[in-house]
């Protein structure tokens, strides 16, 4: 207390009399004559004036300046600002000295020798210095961070050992910055600093695997975000900025995937109150529904149906539930724009209003698209494939999936939660939404509202579609078609996906005039000059072709109406776009390459006399639509209906194959990838007389070459598919000894194989499977090839074969250890398995009694003995 007061008597004497105080100084060091003396008061004072700046010490009471406090506060920010630098230079090397600067534990608790960049941004005194610290932590998240914080993970409280993995280093900072947080959002008072806690918590948000985290931190989140909305910023100016940056934080949390079990049953518990029905003032949903009609408030309303958007694609179930309430308030903002014609929205009054008022109503119908996809169990296009390939027993555990991003989450749907009804119930939606809201959004003068109306389309179900009236199929039928001529691009794209999914749709083909208008609007929209036309329209191309080549079942029940003339007409039509799409970009080639497979699967080829000066491939093709055959009695007329010219002198055949070859060496990944498909539905043709052709030989040369020699998985594993394809040996022709050399090849250094890409190791065991069924199939061939090279080489590579066929053996499951309910699958698969390897076995015990080499054919016959 002495050394205070006297501290304080001496600041006193200095402030008035400093020359004094210069003057004792001086006695304590060297003599200074007078004339020196004044400028080193003038020069302490300068320093003493710059140390004390108005700005420095607005935090103070401003009765006296703390010259020590503002020199550690400058030293502080310096060096928090060095760290900054020093991030952004190479954040990625940077992400080791996370343990250093970041908090992990008690981040709330403030020590004074344990300083972190989140107790800077806590609990420092001054306010440039938590800036600069919630700045650093901004910087030290963005970036390549975010990728290395997926391997993070927590594990609870427990102490950590004397070595502590990086992956549980970093979930327990990630646990600690969500803490302090929400700490910092919920208490602060000032709007910068508030602002920038915003900031943050989006970026953990987009960086933190929550599936890797505990499980209720979430919707601890969701929660604590809630809690401050409802308080309502008190202590702030602008009260809709900082309620702006809340429903934004909401969304980025709502947004999260995979979707939260937590999340998911706190929405519900708020359903089954009746909170969201506005009897409690409080929860998300309520929250949510109560701003999007805060219609004097563009912002706020556009923040808080964008967080509806993302609730109903997340948690589908939810949005289901509350369908009532969305679509009363989004008929009541498509009401309110009614009254004030968008185009009026334009004028030179209201320029600056007109975007965010129709950004309104575009997400307001973005949130009625995901309720109707979530109502009609939407999981992407329809799928009409039917690949062989998957039947077999090795490959039927690895059936592709696709993750579609326009589909809602059905992660935590269960397959019991489904009801009988659900389609009645989707179909009753879409007729509320047909005839309350599409009408008015369909012809809606803003081009992105029309864009978006016609997108919900998009998410249709054929489920759905058949139990609507048939007024209501018409009008969406009729408004996808008006669409997909509308002068601007994005309408016509819109309406091109939209047609792609109807397409797909059985009861499209109940009537010709439809599908010919579909046919006609798609490739009207594959000769736009811009690309993100071009792209939707080949896309629905390839589905229209995919469908009719599924539509010859319909027609042979007597359930199709489409005439032979005219199905010739169009698939005419759907070959020469195709073809011309084919040489366009890398996206639009890959659907052409696709609709060119699917229509070569669906056209019957009959072998006609050669023409001598037609050097093409030496046979002539009639092409008989597979739709059109009803009963022999109209084979006859359906023959004398398809004159040569109606599909390009017979020519377009070899065009596609050509078409298929070039673009392996011309088209990315994709595209090769689905040229591997479209040449397995070219094989799967049973009028197609393959060893016929001359160009076979290339078509598996290719194969062989991308199953060989591609670095992705992906392709390599359709590539297979494909060669397993043909039934007969006779369908290989002289390509049989390549074919079989080359996937022994591949198969007995596939261990051995380096991945080039880490993105291939989901695909190995697939890779492996199909490999396996591949080249069971080709063995199983070997006995009916009389070919001496084939025989050599099964004798060179007995041993192989031998061990590779036991160790097959033995991975087959014993399914005594199954549960009951999952036995008698298993034991189906296994016997499938079985014979497969018995009909194998039996081939290669032929050629070695052919070839005379009976130790080898009693070898394989005590193998086959292991699986009787």
């Amino acid at each position: 207390m002495n050394q205070a007061t006297n501290h304080m008597k001496e600041v006193g004497s200095t402030s008035q009399n400093p020359h004094v105080e210069v003057s004792n100084r001086s006695r304590n060091g060297p003599y200074r004559p007078p004339h020196l003396r004044k400028n080193i008061v003038e020069n302490q004072l300068r320093k003493d004036e710059f140390i004390s700046s108005d700005s420095d010490s607005s935090d103070n009471d401003g009765t006296m300046v703390d010259t020590r406090g503002v020199k550690f506060a400058k030293a502080r920010l310096a060096a928090i600002l060095c760290i900054q630098d020093l991030c952004r230079a190479d954040p990625k090397l940077f992400t080791a000295q996370w343990t250093m600067l970041l908090p992990s534990n008690d981040v709330l608790q403030h020590r004074k020798y344990d300083i972190t960049l989140m107790s800077c941004m806590l609990f420092d005194p001054h306010l440039k210095v938590r800036i600069a610290a919630g700045s650093t932590i901004m910087a030290l998240l963005n970036g390549p961070a975010s990728v290395s914080l997926q391997v993070a993970e927590y594990r609870g409280q427990s102490k950590c050992g004397s070595f502590t993995a990086l992956s549980v280093s970093l979930g327990h900072i990630l646990m600690q910055l969500h803490l302090g947080t929400l700490y910092l959002i919920k208490h602060e008072t000032n709007s910068r600093l508030l602002a920038l806690a915003f900031k943050i918590l989006t970026l953990l948000l987009s960086s933190t695997p929550y599936s890797r985290m505990s499980g209720d931190l979430l919707s601890k989140v969701i929660s604590s975000v809630q809690a401050t909305i409802d308080e309502g910023f008190p202590f702030q100016s602008d009260r809709n900025s900082s309620l702006a940056d809340a429903l934004n934080c909401l969304t980025m949390a709502l947004s999260v995937s995979p979707s939260s079990t937590c999340v998911n049953n706190m929405l519900l518990g708020e359903i089954s109150t009746g909170s969201f029905e506005g009897q409690q003032r409080s929860g998300v949903l309520n929250s949510l529904f109560r701003y999007s009609e805060q219609l004097s408030s563009p912002l706020i309303s556009l923040e808080a149906f964008q967080a509806l958007k993302a609730v109903a694609h997340n948690y589908p179930k939810v949005m289901t539930l509350c369908w009532e309430r969305v679509s009363y308030i989004i008929v009541g903002v498509l009401s309110s724009s009614s009254d004030v014609p968008v185009r009026l929205w334009r004028g030179d009054v209201e320029n600056a209003v007109a975007p965010i008022k129709e950004r309104v109503i575009t997400a307001a119908v973005k949130v009625l698209d995901e309720c109707l996809r979530a109502i009609s169990g939407f999981k992407g296009t329809e799928d009409l494939s039917n690949d062989k390939f998957l039947d077999s027993p090795f490959t039927s555990g690895y059936v592709k999936t696709k993750a579609i991003s326009s589909a809602p989450s059905y992660s935590l749907e269960s397959p019991a939660s489904i009801k009988d009804d659900s389609c009645h119930l989707a179909s009753q939606r879409w007729v509320e939404a047909t005839i309350k809201h599409m009408p008015i959004i369909i012809k809606h003068s803003s081009a992105t509202v029309r864009a978006a109306s016609v997108t919900c389309f998009a998410g249709m179900t054929s489920s759905a579609f058949v139990f609507l009236p048939k007024d209501r199929q018409e009008f969406i039928i009729n408004s996808s078609i008006n669409a997909a001529v509308d002068e601007v691009p994005s309408v016509r794209s819109a309406a091109c996906r939209a047609i792609g999914v109807i397409a797909c749709f059985p009861e499209i083909y109940h009537s010709t005039e439809v599908l010919e208008k579909f046919i006609h609007a798609v490739d009207q929209n594959a000769h736009n000059s811009l690309v993100s036309v071009r792209i939707p329209a080949s896309w629905a191309l390839a589905n229209i072709c995919d469908s009719l080549s599924h539509c010859m079942d319909a027609l042979h029940a007597g359930r199709g109406s489409i005439e032979s003339r005219k199905s010739s007409e169009l698939i005419s039509l759907l070959v020469g776009s195709a073809l011309r799409l084919a040489r366009d970009n890398d996206k639009v080639k890959a659907n052409a390459v696709r609709a060119l497979g699917n229509l070569s699967k669906s056209v019957r080829f009959t072998s006609q006399p050669p023409v001598t000066d037609n050097p093409g491939d030496g046979i002539n093709f009639k092409i008989e639509d597979n739709f059109a055959k009803e009963s022999k009695g109209h084979m006859k007329e359906r023959s004398d209906s398809f004159p040569s010219a109606s599909l390009g002198g017979f020519d377009w055949l070899g065009q596609m194959v050509h078409t298929f070859l070039s673009c392996v060496t011309t088209g990315n990944v994709k595209v090769q990838w689905n040229v591997c498909h479209a040449l397995s539905n070219l094989f799967y043709n049973k009028t197609l007389k393959l060893q016929d052709m001359d160009w076979a030989a290339s078509v598996f040369s290719i194969l062989l070459l991308l199953l060989r020699d591609s670095s992705n998985f992906k392709i390599r594993i359709q590539a297979a598919a494909a060669l397993a394809v043909p039934e007969t040996i006779n369908d290989y022709g002289k390509s049989y000894y390549d074919v079989v050399k080359s996937v022994e090849h591949v198969v007995e250094n596939f261990k051995s194989d380096q991945m080039s890409e880490p993105s291939n190791f989901k695909y190995r065991i697939a890779l492996e499977k199909q490999l396996t069924s591949t080249m069971l199939h080709l063995l199983g061939l070997a006995a009916r090839c009389d070919h001496h090279a084939i025989q050599s080489f099964l004798v060179k590579k007995a041993l192989f074969i031998e061990v590779w066929i036991k160790d097959l053996c033995t991975s087959i499951g014993d399914t005594s250890q199954s549960v009951d309910e999952m036995k008698h699958a298993a034991s189906s698969i296994s016997d499938k398995k079985k014979d497969v390897l018995l009909g194998t076995i039996q081939s290669l015990i032929e050629v070695y009694e052919n070839s005379n080499h009976r130790l080898l054919a009693q070898r394989f016959n005590r193998l086959a003995s292991t699986l009787l």
